[in-house]
């Protein structure tokens, strides 16, 4: 005789699943961001001018943490969205979402690289790719989570925040700048800069859309 899981157990394991998944994004967003500062250091024993010197050389490093270290909150932050709207992680979605946390886990190295050779197109170009491949593959495992990008998303604290839009502009901002850091790597690291208000844009126009759809919905 087989005995088939309810509906109820099947909810609960797939609950269980997004719980693990959760847990391990989390493990590896804090290990990537932590391991970004690791290149900010300061040798013992130098004299005064020797002090100076290094000081200054440490600027684009802090730079490129500070960089870093904020886009992968933003990464973050969607990736906590795309798991609240994802009922079941498991086939495509989680091979997806798994090769997306070890790009994410790879962020410390393209830092690393544009911190000391941010005068190189290839080095920005590098960084910029890395970018634009995790915001490509978190956007394909939430389309394969059942996700259609015509829905609003609704989450807590972010009412209405398309998560589509969020990914693309991002992706799209920085698959720009691919070209462009091959005539100024200056001009294309500040392009990224771009990023912010057109991220705030998107929050607030998805702050009133979620207080239009509240408006909107029938009273029980």
């Amino acid at each position: 005789m087989t005995v088939h899981a309810g509906p109820g157990r099947a909810d609960k394991a797939d609950e269980k699943s997004l719980d693990r998944l959760t847990a391990l994004s989390d493990g590896i967003f804090a290990i990537s961001m932590t391991l970004l500062v690791l290149d900010i250091h300061v040798t013992a024993g130098l004299d005064p001018a020797d002090f100076r010197h290094m000081a200054h050389d440490l600027l684009p490093k802090i730079g490129a943490y500070a960089l870093s270290f904020a886009i992968l909150a933003g990464i973050w932050r969607d990736h906590r969205r795309i798991l609240q709207l994802t009922r079941r992680a498991e086939g495509l979605c989680m091979r997806l979402t798994l090769a997306g946390l070890g790009v994410i886990a790879l962020v410390p190295f393209p830092t690393t690289m544009l911190s000391e050779y941010a005068s190189q197109p290839l080095a920005v170009a590098v960084y910029a790719t890395t970018m634009v491949i995790i915001n490509l593959l978190q956007l394909a495992a939430l389309i394969a989570s059942g996700y259609r990008p015509h829905r609003r998303v609704t989450t807590s604290g972010h009412g209405g925040f398309n998560v589509v839009t969020d990914l693309s502009t991002t992706a799209l901002v920085f698959a720009a700048t691919v070209p462009i850091a091959y005539v100024s790597t200056t001009a294309a690291i500040w392009t990224w800069l771009a990023l912010i208000p057109i991220r705030m844009a998107l929050a607030r126009r998805g702050r009133r859309q979620s207080r239009r759809n509240t408006a909107d919905s029938p009273r029980p």
